[in-house]
């Protein structure tokens, strides 16, 4: 016969296991490290990224650190040594983690504005010159991003090619890697390059956005440049939003914790969570690993690209 004593007891037992449980994971993980791809400057991903480790770390109840990584290369090399725990990867870095045995898994993307879950890349020129098609800017100088970067290199040199141009660097005068997404706009608004690629999702959703929100970009007068100023000349098909990934070897209990401290984030703390999606998104989407296996085909591409260029 089942009492309600024995109900009790039993909820008791399984409280203390999974109590017992998370002081496991506790002990051996008291300190975990998120990391974030370069795609704006240093100081911009600290103050946006900040304020949702802390959160983590409240609601995890061990420390979350923050490292900003010098290059996309960093991130995973970070997950392959078990060096970092979480990462917000772009999906050609993500892709390239897996091809190259990383262990990670992806958990979440994020939601944008409109409940889509991708975006855009774009070749941006600025509105004053003559560009208005790939063909305009052949012997031009163009800046890419990183080259692990999904919408700053991968794509790019994949729509080039659809577009009848396999080989960029004999088709443009330079092709110069920027470093970040934002260093790819300078690049463009000063005039280093003719032709930039870059993420876009929506005219108010995109680095380029963010930058002129901040008044980041400047015309030679020293007035702030504004969308007007800046024209796309090509757009790629859409992209999945680039993945939240932790260590496959953290334990599940660890997992199924870093993933609800994700879905909870918008209502838990909403201002925090607008700060660090700038009011442009709705919230983190679940996701698997195999949402991206269609990002490693492309990148197997682009390699085979490189590897016929330089036999």
């Amino acid at each position: 016969m089942i009492t309600r004593r024995i109900v009790l007891a039993g909820a008791a037992a399984l409280a203390f296991t999974a109590s017992a449980s998370a002081q496991d994971w506790k002990t051996k993980y008291s300190e975990l490290t998120f990391a974030v791809v370069p795609a704006e400057n240093a100081s911009g991903v600290t103050e946006r990224w900040t304020p949702f480790v802390n959160y983590l770390s409240k609601e995890l109840g061990v420390k979350v650190t923050l490292r900003i990584a010098n290059d996309y290369a960093a991130v995973i090399e970070g997950q392959r040594s078990g060096n970092i725990q979480i990462a917000s990867y772009g999906s050609a870095s993500f892709a390239r983690a897996r091809l190259t045995g990383v262990k990670t898994d992806a958990f979440a993307n994020d939601i944008n504005a409109d409940g889509s879950t991708g975006y855009y890349s774009v070749f941006f020129v600025k509105a004053s010159s003559p560009y208005k098609t790939l063909d305009d800017v052949k012997g031009k100088n163009l800046g890419l991003v990183d080259p692990n970067s999904t919408s700053g290199n991968n794509v790019p040199r994949f729509e080039l090619n659809k577009n009848g141009i396999p080989d960029a660097d004999a088709y443009f005068s330079k092709v110069v890697f920027t470093g970040s997404h934002e260093n790819a706009m300078l690049a463009l608004s000063q005039g280093t390059v003719d032709v930039a690629a870059n993420q876009w999702t929506s005219d108010n959703d995109s680095t380029l956005a963010q930058m002129l929100h901040k008044g980041m970009l400047k015309n030679t007068d020293g007035s702030p440049m504004k969308k007007d100023d800046f024209r796309i000349i090509h757009k790629s098909a859409e992209i999945i939003n680039g993945p939240y990934a932790y260590n496959s070897d953290l334990p599940d209990d660890l997992k199924a914790a870093i993933a609800k401290a994700f879905f909870d984030a918008p209502t838990k703390d909403k201002a925090m969570f607008d700060k660090l999606s700038d009011g442009q998104k709705k919230g983190f989407h679940a996701a698997t690993t195999k949402d991206w296996d269609g990002t490693i085909e492309l990148i197997k591409f682009v390699d085979a690209l490189r590897k016929k260029k330089a036999s």
